[in-house]
């Protein structure tokens, strides 16, 4: 796979925080969280939590739990991929172009989803001529449960490496999320999915996926931008 065909990076979210109560994680999103979390603020490449149906989750056997929740890498690695740099550019999938892309299509052909537990998401804020990093969370207080895709990838030695990335859908009408990023970027945000919603993704068939790729009104989101001083 040459570097023609690798996606490019979305400029969109590159850094989030992760949930540290493992029993607002369970409160939450009702699964054990992972006996390592992971950091706490995550970027590309990073190690961090996701959340997925389990394997064996549709069998009669209480002892297996309906969903699992990994470590996996910030950046999806597809099966194809040499190594794990490629997460410097798989962090996020545009719904628009995610079932063609080469790093994506087969996560995406094959329904393999996720939920990504977060407290908060930043993303710069440039209406002053500056960066400003602003910290978006949920407005009730509640932890977000972004939409994603997950991978398993099979280094060179024989090991075994999950990773994910977050799912992305236009935002140039949203009355919040436009105001992030350089006037000159392309406006785009992750899909935070409503908390009744999330069993349905984990089981959407490929032909339904998109009905998923929905933004958060703006009014249920809160922007809180560091103090200038």
């Amino acid at each position: 796979m040459g570097t023609k065909d690798l996606d490019t990076i979305e400029r969109m979210c590159s850094h989030y925080q992760a949930i540290k109560d493992q029993d607002r994680y369970q409160r939450y999103f009702g699964v054990q969280a992972p006996a390592d979390p992971g950091k706490h603020d995550l970027w590309p490449g990073y190690a961090g939590g996701f959340i997925r149906q389990h394997p064996q989750g549709n069998v009669a056997d209480e002892a297996v739990p309906e969903h699992e929740a990994l470590i996996g890498l910030f950046g999806l690695v597809p099966h194809w991929s040499p190594d794990t740099m490629i997460t410097r550019h798989t962090y996020n999938a545009r719904s628009e172009t995610v079932a063609v892309k080469p790093s994506f299509r087969d996560a995406w052909k094959r329904s393999q989803h996720c939920i990504i537990p977060a407290e908060a998401i930043y993303e710069p804020d440039w209406r002053s001529g500056k960066g400003l990093p602003t910290r978006i969370a949920r407005a009730d207080g509640e932890p977000m449960g972004l939409a994603g895709l997950w991978s398993a990838w099979k280094s060179p030695k024989g090991e075994l490496v999950h990773s994910y990335t977050m799912l992305t859908i236009n935002a140039e009408h949203h009355p919040l999320m436009r105001q992030f990023h350089k006037p000159v970027d392309e406006k785009c945000m992750v899909v935070i999915l409503p908390n009744n919603r999330y069993q349905d993704w984990l089981l959407a068939r490929p032909e339904v996926s998109m009905d998923f790729m929905r933004p958060m009104a703006a009014e249920m989101l809160l922007a809180v931008a560091p103090p200038t001083y």
